[in-house]
């Protein structure tokens, strides 16, 4: 009888032993499809945009401040803000901006147009200069070389003075409209624009007036050779037989 009983101990006991196993069993392959879950998780999409939960908190958090603040402002600030003086204030700062644009723009045209006409007439006058110290010194085909080169540069002075007179024009246009936008300015209320505008036109007829008393110096250092070849050529003329005169180019002739 007591054999028995300890046989039937010894099963029961077996087979509490194969059921806590087979629990065991269980629970470990529901860990292991939760952790596979987790891993499927973690590469989702859906856990980026989880990461990114905080900033776009934060940024909410942002914007509901920035309205907040706004909410608290006047609501007689912003009908004065929109109102026609206001605006024809803000208008007007519009055009100096866009009128000192322009004026910037040709005075830089028209002061590098002046720069280069006053380095041509140099060039020019440093040619016809060499010229003069030569006269009656150089071969017939030299000074037809040198004529020549003279002819080519006197292009040059013109075309230079064509193109300041272009820009210069341009420049005045944008005088006139800095003139009337800081004006408007003035009368709209907006003192600090006009005042930039006045700054400017004074800087912009400064450097052009400058350039212009440079070139204008030099076209009277110009003016001053040309009369010094006038009477070199005179005094070699005399100088000479009557009959030697058929050699002279023409070009010695010309009172250019």
């Amino acid at each position: 009888m007591q054999a028995f009983r300890n046989c039937g101990l010894c099963a029961s006991g077996s087979l509490v032993k194969g059921r806590t196993d087979f629990l065991v069993a269980r629970r470990n392959m529901a860990v292991l499809r939760l952790s596979a879950a987790c891993v499927q998780l973690l590469k989702s999409p859906v856990h980026q945009r989880l990461l990114r939960l905080p900033e776009v908190a934060r940024s909410n958090r942002v914007a509901f401040s920035l309205a907040s603040s706004l909410c608290a402002v006047p609501f007689t600030q912003q009908v004065e803000n929109l109102s026609h003086e206001s605006l024809i204030r803000r208008a007007s700062c519009l055009v100096t901006d866009s009128a000192n644009t322009y004026l910037s723009q040709t005075t830089l045209a028209l002061v590098d147009a002046l720069t280069q006409y006053a380095k041509a007439l140099h060039t020019l006058i440093a040619l016809q200069k060499r010229y003069i110290t030569s006269i009656g010194k150089l071969t017939p085909a030299e000074e037809d070389s040198i004529w020549q080169v003279i002819i080519g540069q006197r292009v040059e002075v013109s075309d230079r003075l064509e193109e300041c007179k272009r820009f210069e024009s341009n420049w005045m246009n944008a005088i006139n409209i800095c003139e009337l936008s800081a004006d408007a300015a003035y009368n709209s209320g907006a003192e600090h624009a006009c005042t930039a505008t006045k700054t400017n036109l004074q800087v912009a007829q400064c450097k052009v007036e400058e350039l212009r008393k440079i070139s204008k110096e030099a076209e009277k250092k110009l003016a001053e050779t040309k009369a010094e070849e006038i009477q070199r050529m005179a005094e070699y003329a005399s100088s000479i037989d009557i009959h030697d005169l058929e050699d002279i180019p023409e070009a010695y002739l010309r009172e250019d």
